[in-house]
């Protein structure tokens, strides 16, 4: 039968291998320990009856341990969930925990308010947002840094060939084999060249979208001479109803004919030039011929 006394003395004095010393005491490692201390009252394994609180995965059960099952270690622990209420929790315990030394009962429920709180703690640590600061090795770094310089290398190498493929493409230089081009596939020349006639046809199109500029031209000649004859013609057309209706003044009347002479005058000065080359082309040797009738002998002169 077994004997807790002994037990314990035999942890106690030779070896235990839950037993942890350090300068500010000697404490247990083993997970069932209700206070984390190494003494007598508190040993999970020199005491038959025993109980205790664990987590898993957020979720708090009690634990307890009888002689009666000291004989079958895979049904040693009898273990009760606890809800997530605290109050609710602390019920539980005393309702399981009733005829139970008095001292154990009260760890038990220490160690529910410790864990308790312990949950709220990593419940607000969780919403908070912290930077994760991460080390990474000098020789990694080193390496990355010239795999990248590599790489862009690379890049600019490539770019520059298939630029100067695709002008001398554009220039026909290769003619109709152009499929063979140094092993490089057609798609991709095809699909540059499509891109490019979509970016012109799109920057066409904002161009056609755009509104049109004002622009001033200087007139000619004719076109003035026909605002001329306009004007003129209005002002014969306002003169005359000026003098149906007896409408101005006589020092208006006088600016308005002062300005149809001028206006005539220039209007005949540029006709008389126009029509003088033409005069002079026209302008022929006059013949007269003499015509004699014999009934009535008189003459007559025709002019050709």
């Amino acid at each position: 039968m077994q004997n807790d006394e002994v037990i314990w003395q035999v942890i106690r004095h030779k070896h235990c291998s839950f037993m942890s010393k350090i300068e500010t005491g000697i404490f247990c490692r083993n997970p069932y320990n209700v206070t984390g201390i190494c003494n007598r009252s508190s040993c999970p394994l020199a005491n038959s009856r025993y109980a205790t609180i664990r987590d898993h995965d957020g979720v708090f059960y009690l634990y307890m341990k009888t002689i009666e099952r000291a004989h079958m270690p895979n049904k040693l622990w009898e273990r009760v969930k606890l809800p997530r209420n605290y109050e609710k929790a602390l019920e539980i315990i005393d309702k399981h925990l009733m005829y139970w030394p008095k001292f154990l009962a009260h760890k038990t429920k220490q160690r529910l308010t410790k864990m308790t709180q312990m949950r709220i703690r990593m419940r607000k640590l969780a919403l908070k947002t912290r930077e994760k600061i991460m080390t990474t090795p000098r020789k990694e770094k080193k390496r990355e840094a010239r795999r990248e310089e590599k790489a862009e290398k690379a890049a600019v190498l490539d770019k520059s060939i298939e630029r100067e493929l695709l002008e001398r493409l554009k220039k026909g230089v290769y003619g109709d084999a152009y499929k063979d081009i140094y092993n490089y596939p057609f798609d991709k020349y095809q699909k540059v060249l499509e891109g490019e006639e979509m970016q012109l046809d799109t920057e066409r199109e904002e161009e056609e979208e755009q509104e049109p500029e004002i622009e001033y031209v200087e007139g000619y000649d004719e076109l003035e001479e026909e605002d001329d004859i306009e004007d003129f013609a209005g002002f014969s057309i306002d003169n005359s109803h000026a003098d149906d209706d007896n409408v101005g003044s006589e020092e208006e009347a006088e600016a308005v004919t002062r300005k149809r002479e001028r206006k005539e005058s220039a209007f005949a000065s540029r006709r008389f030039e126009k029509d003088e080359p033409a005069a002079k082309l026209k302008k022929k040797p006059r013949v007269l011929v003499e015509v004699e009738h014999e009934d009535s002998g008189v003459r007559q002169k025709a002019v050709h």
